[in-house]
């Protein structure tokens, strides 16, 4: 029987948290569980993803359209059962031809590779939604230097995916400060810090609301921006995400909690869709 998704794809975005979430996802790994289930029971299983991680950098936007891809282990110091996890997928080299084709079309240079690979921003989620890795993925690398702006046109440009089955994820953090590590890593359980809460919960008003003015100007507008995004490659991803949900989007947080005190792990989906994903994910 056919299970492909019929229906519009909400973009999302997840944070992805430290490599470890792969072995001890906590909270966040609980709802990743429950979140691919969930978008087959709302829309049907999609047919492709396509990955926007802010491990996955480039100077320009450049599809990665190998036929085959492999869990990359692009992080160092951690215990060896990390190491020995595998999460390999089908490639999209169709979808990366179709990609380049929107994104020409609105402007925007594009390169297509025919390397491969799932950073860790990809494959973490992904081996606890979709644990068969059944679904080809399309990573996306993108610029960092970017404004928010011109990310989020650059989600626009991928819009008319969520009608073709594909749904499109950007994986960061919502709150991305690693210096707090610097004297030791706290307990994965430590309270939040206030700096953490605030700008979450700034972030969830601001989406809800679909105040994009706001959002584009986050760093002079939300409170404890630059402390909560030293370097902002992991907060950028939303703003594709977003913008691949149409014009003026609203944004819907998913799923939140924190690890080691000030590491976000919250989720959003983006557009009119993402009620019919909340009503799938059900009290949880």
């Amino acid at each position: 029987m056919d299970t492909s998704t019929t229906l519009p794809l909400p973009p999302l975005y997840i944070s992805h948290g430290s490599p470890m979430t792969a072995l001890d996802a906590g909270d966040a790994g609980a709802f990743w569980r429950r979140l691919g289930p969930a978008i087959r029971t709302a829309f049907g299983t999609p047919k492709a993803i396509l990955a926007i991680s802010a491990h996955s950098l480039t100077r320009e936007p450049v599809l990665l359209a190998a036929a085959r891809h492999e869990a990359v282990y692009d992080f160092s110091g951690f215990p060896d059962a990390l190491y020995r996890l595998r999460y390999d997928t089908p490639g999209a080299p169709a979808l990366a031809e179709r990609v380049a084709t929107l994104l020409r079309a609105a402007g925007l240079p594009v390169h297509v590779d025919n390397d491969g690979g799932l950073d860790h921003g990809i494959w973490t989620p992904l081996r606890s939604m979709f644990p068969d890795a059944d679904i080809p993925v399309l990573p996306l690398a993108w610029p960092p230097n970017w404004k928010p702006e011109a990310l989020f046109k650059l989600g626009q440009a991928l819009a008319p995916l969520a009608s073709e089955g594909v749904l499109v994820m950007g994986s960061g953090a919502i709150t991305h400060n690693l210096r707090l590590w610097a004297g030791g890593r706290a307990p994965i359980d430590s309270p939040e810090i206030r700096e953490s809460a605030a700008f979450r919960g700034w972030v969830r008003e601001r989406a809800a609301a679909g105040d994009w003015p706001a959002l584009f100007d986050y760093r002079a507008q939300a409170p404890h921006a630059a402390h909560m995004h030293p370097t902002d490659e992991h907060w950028l991803p939303f703003y594709v995400a977003a913008g691949a949900a149409g014009d003026a989007p609203t944004g819907q947080r998913l799923h939140d909690s924190v690890t080691y005190g000030h590491l976000g792990m919250d989720a959003y989906a983006f557009g009119p869709q993402a009620a019919r994903l909340v009503e799938a994910l059900g009290p949880g």
